[in-house]
């Protein structure tokens, strides 16, 4: 007997778009962390250095991005994974996420020892530097832009208001690891300029050291809300419930309702019915349709003895 094939979940034209300006800014990201390295090293500034390494392990997790960008479009018309490739989005998010919080502790760890151990820092150098780094940052951050299509449908409302609340996992780490090479951009010229003209030499560690805990705290957010995706944790209860009210009008009763997310912009249901008075499969539908857009709808109806 022939096994049936499911029908594959495509990638949309955004997540295409992505990965071209994903992809741009990981070369000009290589670039900007080898100038921020070198010059570091040679100024002795740990805020430099720490801005720079985190732009290596930005390269790192940005490669991983372009690299799960290709790897779900290329795989995407596969019938072995069973709801697309969407969550391959969503994984290389989650691992971005750990870099990001791997390289705020380290940053950390560093301004701690540099508190004991001080060192002179060439702050006029780095300061020329640090204020470019920053201009990068930006520059990448606009390349990326916020990930999301603006064109949207004016007339049906109900069905497509939902769609705002769906993120590229995999473009929002990305975003988030430049935004976080700006915030340390911005610490370390606060920092240098402080060694500089004021002669505080604490303030390139202590920037450094803030600069780590935010960047930590962005890393575990974004970790939380990726593992909720991986874990298939329910897409929207504002969405399940009114899928409930509007299957439940009919007069059947939903027994049971699954809701998750399959990818960026991409969402499953599935719903069991219950009811003696059964509606064609195409009404229910087009009552779920008239909730919200689903790439896969399973619904099962279990039709009861009307005279029992």
């Amino acid at each position: 007997m022939k096994q049936p094939r499911c029908t594959p979940v495509l990638p949309s034209d955004r997540l295409a778009k992505n990965e071209r300006r994903t992809a741009i800014v990981v070369v000009l990201t290589l670039i900007m962390m080898v100038v921020e390295l070198v010059v570091g090293w040679l100024t002795h500034s740990l805020a430099l250095i720490a801005d720079g390494w985190h732009m290596a392990t930005h390269a790192g997790a940005l490669g991983l991005a372009v690299l799960a960008y290709w790897y779900a479009r290329t795989r995407a018309r596969s019938h072995h994974f069973t709801f697309g490739t969407g969550k391959v989005h969503a994984l290389a998010g989650y691992t971005s996420a750990a870099l990001l919080a791997v390289a705020a502790l380290v940053v950390v760890g560093e301004s701690l020892f540099r508190f004991v151990n001080p060192a002179d820092v060439a702050s006029g150098e780095a300061l020329i530097v640090a204020v470019i780094g920053l201009f990068f940052n930006l520059g990448c951050a606009a390349i990326l832009g916020d990930g999301h299509d603006h064109q949207h449908d004016h007339h049906d409302h109900s069905a497509h208001d939902h769609q705002h609340h769906h993120h590229d996992h995999n473009h929002r780490a990305a975003r988030m690891h430049v935004l976080a090479d700006a915030m340390t951009s911005v610490m370390a010229i606060a920092a240098l300029a402080a060694c500089r003209w004021l002669d505080w030499s604490w303030a390139d560690p202590a920037a450094a050291l803030v600069g780590g805990i935010v960047i930590l705290r962005w890393g575990w957010q974004l970790c939380r809300s990726t593992a909720l995706q991986l874990l298939d944790a329910s897409w929207s209860p504002e969405t399940a419930g009114k899928l409930v009210s509007a299957l439940e009008e009919t007069g059947a009763q939903v027994t049971d309702l699954h809701l998750w997310e399959l990818g960026p912009g991409q969402h499953g249901l599935i719903v069991s019915l219950s009811t003696n008075l059964p509606l064609s499969l195409a009404e229910y539908r087009a009552r779920i349709a008239a909730v919200a857009q689903f790439s896969h709808v399973t619904v099962e109806i279990d039709a009861l003895d009307a005279t029992a």
